[in-house]
């Protein structure tokens, strides 16, 4: 039996991480992968979204200028884009494999081991690989369980992938689709709202049980991202419940109720479902193990990625907090160090930053309004418009905000922020660090900013805090807002 100091089951984002991060420390790695490594960060999920986001938003941005001129419209077919489509995954797929062959060889002292089959727990140490009719047992001093997750499903709907998709089915589509309803209100339905709306082949529903989409969100956002999508032909059917949907003649049937006794029945040529994603903990031998669930029973349970077992971990999707690919990656490293170099410091989830792919795209950090009021957090809020930004005039894309929430006290130390247009994601790194840090904004008043660009927004915001603005928001009070948030009342703060 071959004996490792790590062995990692699954080979997506967190798996990768966690194997790479082993052979940083020396360790005789193994790294099990029962499909193709890259997982959903590269198939059916982040890049392959992400690359149709990129096509469409281009496809959108050349239309809202030439169509404004009488032109006919821009378009792209469909076996172009999954041309693109393809190209981009096998980029990242090739960057992969070739990464793998090279760390097997003996020029590299062969740093990996790499087995491809299904991995299951025998007990807390032994692995059984089967794969294509063959069984091998592997023995590892630490064990990291990063198997992922799966698109969720809903018992009485009939999914096909073809017809009645999730995520897994979407990248398959031979064509656009005439029309398509999306249930699910959440990032990923509205991401795909998106793209299919941008191309401008689709017309596109989404079933949302509640009054906004987003709802996780501020209401401004949510609004914004709402008005751009109704603006590109969406419907969005607002607190629906979902009666039924099914296949009919080779399409989809689905059947909504409102609160009000309404009732409606509509036809579709396509469906995608995006309520989440279930972790991948079936037949992982978890119970052999003694590896418990989380206390919802769904989830692998941990505390700060560590599992009840010592020397077992659960990192990315299987652990159940947030599932993004630079978290799984995060949890990864952090849980080989905590296994190898005695890591006392906790895994913090304060700074995460994340996008949004929409319309604009919408670039978060730390909290927002909405969770400071529901846990009674006295803040500071500002707002500055895109409209008021040099380099968003010079793109001719003035929609959108930057918002910055400091804590109402003199040293107003940043809690989160919230971006909302183009070039969002590019302007929440330094604010993401400032709040690891525990920092004041007063580090931010002072730097230098690239011109024109779009971040020169977060020093506006703060130097409105600081009551040192350039454009005085007495005078763009439609622009400019500064106001705190104490125990659910807002109150305008004075500034020049």
């Amino acid at each position: 039996m071959e004996k490792f100091d790590l062995i990692v089951i699954g080979g997506g984002p967190a798996g990768y991480a966690a194997a790479m991060r082993g052979i940083d420390f020396g360790k005789k790695v193994c790294l099990i992968e029962k499909d193709k490594v890259g997982g959903a960060g590269v198939y059916n999920g982040a890049l392959s979204s992400k690359t149709l986001w990129e096509i469409s938003n281009k496809v959108a941005n050349i239309n809202d200028t030439i169509v404004s001129e009488g032109r006919a419209p821009y378009e792209v077919s469909w076996n172009e884009i999954k041309r693109t489509l393809a190209e981009a995954i096998f980029e990242r797929k090739f960057q992969y494999s070739c990464h793998i062959k090279l760390l097997q060889t003996e020029t590299m002292n062969k740093l990996l081991t790499y087995e491809r089959g299904k991995g299951v727990l025998n007990n807390a140490n032994e692995v059984t690989i089967y794969h294509e009719g063959t069984e091998k047992v592997i023995w590892g001093d630490n064990i990291i369980l990063a198997t992922g997750s799966h698109p969720r499903k809903v018992p009485n709907i009939p999914v096909d992938e073809k017809i009645i998709m999730t995520s897994d089915g979407i990248d398959q589509l031979e064509e656009y689709p005439k029309s398509l309803v999306i249930v699910g209100a959440g990032v990923i339905g509205c991401e795909y709202a998106t793209i299919f709306s941008n191309f401008g082949k689709t017309k596109v529903y989404i079933i949302d049980r509640q009054e906004r989409i987003l709802p996780f969100e501020d209401e401004d956002i949510s609004k914004l991202i709402a008005a751009n999508l109704t603006s590109k032909g969406v419907t969005i059917h607002s607190k629906a419940h979902l009666e039924r949907m099914e296949i009919v003649n080779g399409q989809v049937e689905y059947e909504l109720s409102y609160e009000d006794g309404r009732k409606e029945i509509i036809q579709v040529e396509k469906a995608l479902l995006s309520i989440g994603r279930s972790p991948n903990v079936e037949g992982l031998g978890l119970e052999r193990a003694g590896v418990q669930m989380s206390k919802r029973g769904v989830h692998i349970g941990d505390d700060d990625t560590r599992t009840n077992v010592p020397n077992i971990y659960a990192v990315g999707d299987v652990s159940g907090r947030i599932a993004l690919v630079n978290m799984g990656e995060i949890e990864a490293r952090h849980a080989v160090e905590k296994a190898f170099g005695n890591k006392p410091e906790r895994l913090s989830y304060e700074n995460i930053c994340t996008i949004m792919f929409l319309n604009p795209e919408v670039a978060s950090v730390g909290m927002n309004e909405q969770q400071c009021l529901q846990q009674n957090i006295p803040v500071k809020v500002v707002k500055v418009d895109y409209s008021l930004i040099t380099r968003a005039i010079a793109m001719r894309k003035t929609q959108g905000f930057f918002k910055i929430i400091v804590t109402n006290d003199d040293q107003m130390r940043i809690l989160g922020m919230r971006v909302v247009g183009e070039h969002a994601s590019t302007a929440i790194q330094a604010v993401g660090l400032l709040v690891k840090l525990h920092m004041p904004i007063e580090v931010l008043s002072e730097l230098i900013h690239p011109h024109p660009s779009i971040v020169e927004g977060i020093q506006e915001c703060v130097r409105m805090l600081l009551n040192r603005s350039i454009f005085k928001s007495s005078v763009f009070k439609d622009k400019l807002a500064c106001y705190s948030l104490v125990n659910g009342i807002k109150t305008p703060l004075e500034r020049l």
